[in-house]
């Protein structure tokens, strides 16, 4: 497991995701920011737009202290929630944030409308997080950060989130990942079950992975391998080479 000091988690919001209208953009995005800056997420939850369970989902995670990113739902329309599920999650009503409203008036000018303002009637307690692309805030809270659904908005909020406030938590415990692909007769994941049980207990640090590959229904090879601190890995590498040899099932190292 990563050694980073905060859990970090993903929402991503919309009916249009959960009926498969849409692909979602955003798990693969941040988990390779995140990757880049020597971080993880432990969690990545889709929801509908769905006030009440929202608001049970923040409430969960802002009562675990948990960094969240939350991607959708925040505009104007009807159909969007997530800043009510969010005041709800916290108790307290909305208001137009101040400093939103100052982004907005930058945006619209004299086309500033009530309707408009709601872009920026967030959480009371809430700050903003800056949009580059077109300058319609998103908010912050209790180490919450709900941004627009769309990627090319999400994304350097996010970005930005990351680089103000955890830049320290960044590349402190550096990660590498090896892995073997085993082929043969006994290279199949019940057979290396205890192998891969004595590797997570004598490596509880490391994070171990198998990921069987067919074709068909003939078994291509097996990936396996771990990821965590180099030196550790080197090590538990090593075990399983020596072990996987003994059983004679081939072994190449993954590219």
């Amino acid at each position: 497991m990563s050694q980073q000091s905060k859990v970090f988690g993903l929402v991503v919001i919309g009916d249009e995701i959960i009926s498969g209208k849409r692909q979602d953009k955003h798990f693969a995005a941040v988990a390779g920011m995140m990757a880049a800056r020597g971080l993880r997420l432990s969690w990545v939850q889709y929801h509908s737009d769905d006030q009440a369970r929202l608001a049970e989902v923040f409430r969960r995670s802002m009562a675990a202290g948990e960094v969240v990113f939350s991607c959708g739902g925040i505009g104007n329309t009807p159909d969007d929630y997530t800043r009510q599920a969010a005041a709800a999650a916290l108790g307290v009503g909305l208001a137009l944030s101040p400093e939103a409203e100052a982004e907005l008036r930058l945006r619209f000018g004299d086309e500033l409308t009530d309707v408009r303002r709601l872009l920026g009637t967030f959480p009371l307690g809430s700050e903003i997080i800056p949009n580059p692309f077109n300058r319609i805030p998103g908010f912050m809270v209790k180490e919450h950060y709900f941004v627009p659904g769309f990627p090319q908005m999400a994304h350097p909020m996010i970005e930005w989130a990351l680089d103000t406030f955890y830049r320290d938590l960044f590349n402190q415990h550096p990660m590498v990942e090896k892995a073997f692909l085993l082929t043969g007769e006994m290279a199949y994941e019940s057979a290396l079950l205890d192998l891969m049980q004595h590797i997570v207990a004598a490596y509880p640090e490391l994070r171990l992975f198998s990921l069987p590959s067919l074709i068909g229904k003939e078994r291509r090879h097996l990936e396996l391998g771990v990821e965590g601190e180099a030196s550790r890995v080197d090590m538990a590498m090593e075990e399983i080479r020596q072990e996987v040899e003994r059983r004679g099932i081939h072994w190449v190292w993954r590219d």
